[in-house]
């Protein structure tokens, strides 16, 4: 049995709750814990400063691992809630665009993508990441599953970018990620026809890895890391090799953004109430559904 340490980097209250396995070489990341009251389980700007943070205690700690021979690392991206994640903070997105503040919904963005980043390419070769998708993923959510390396999603749970509802498009990763798993075409689609896929016909299409009943995700990652630690070499060369045949830049999804940041200041009032109607009804499920989230013990 491995010995795991929880983390929450000197915040008690720390929305992230990540769970490091030093003999297994693994980061837990879940998303949306100790919520307070209300909460919207949403990329807020808190949420994503601590997955930063995590993400930087994790390069650190590979940094310090002088050793030439050392396998492959895992990081697990999953949730504490009943969904995985519902996208941008919408509210926020709303606000800075009706008060002209475009440098503040830039740096939000920048944060976005930063993240994302680091999640397709934490540190060289040596971290294959994985999203655990229990519940659904929209806009944001579903593009930060994308920029994992592999997605498991349980049944019932769904994927899809509702950006269009409100005249805009998902623009933190989702073209540059969703393009290296289905045609140009396709993804160009699954952008603009806001339609929430379903597990099985996003596995038919090749965008999730892995379809597992529903309560299993974290089994599955489980099972999948012990099956790749056997082959922890040849996964750290497909790492290289799939940089270099198509590579992701932080350049590239910088660039992509600020031509999000300027479309969004460009919506007109009809957008905005739009936005506004999907942040009530977003805001609704979570205060009649939303819970704290059961802490599931990651070893068996």
């Amino acid at each position: 049995m491995s010995i795991l340490q929880s983390s929450s980097f000197g915040v008690d209250s720390s929305l992230v709750r990540h769970v490091r396995d030093d003999a297994g070489g693994v980061d837990w990341c879940f998303m949306h814990a100790n919520p307070p009251q209300l909460y919207h389980p949403c990329f807020s700007e808190r949420l994503l400063n601590e997955l930063k943070r995590s993400q930087e205690g994790i390069r650190r700690t590979l940094a310090a691992d002088n050793d030439p021979h050392a396998g492959i690392h895992h990081l697990v991206l999953a949730s504490d809630a009943d969904v995985f994640n519902l996208g941008g903070d919408l509210a926020l997105f709303s606000k800075m665009i009706r008060n002209g503040n475009r440098g503040r919904l830039l740096d939000y963005a920048k944060l976005c993508v930063e993240v994302a980043f680091n999640f397709s390419r934490l540190y060289e070769d040596r971290v294959h990441s994985i999203a655990v998708v229990q519940g659904d993923a929209l806009g944001g959510g579903f593009e930060s599953a994308l920029c994992c390396n592999t997605i498991i999603i349980e049944e019932g749970a769904g994927m899809g970018f509702p950006e269009v509802l409100f005249d805009l498009f998902p623009g933190m990763g989702a073209y540059t990620f969703l393009t290296r798993r289905v045609p140009a075409a396709r993804a160009e689609q699954m952008m603009l026809d806001a339609k929430v896929y379903g597990a099985r016909e996003l596995l038919e299409m090749g965008v999730v890895d892995m379809v597992v009943p529903r309560g299993e995700g974290l089994n599955a990652a489980r099972e999948l890391i012990r099956k790749h630690k056997r082959i922890g070499n040849a996964l750290r060369s497909m790492n290289a090799v799939r940089q270099a045949c198509k590579p992701v830049s932080l350049e590239e999804l910088l660039s992509v953004t600020t031509q999000w940041v300027d479309a969004a200041m460009r919506l007109n009032d009809r957008g905005l109430r739009a936005m506004e109607r999907l942040v009530r009804a977003q805001q609704k499920r979570a205060a009649s559904v939303y819970g704290g989230g059961e802490q599931v013990s990651l070893v068996g």
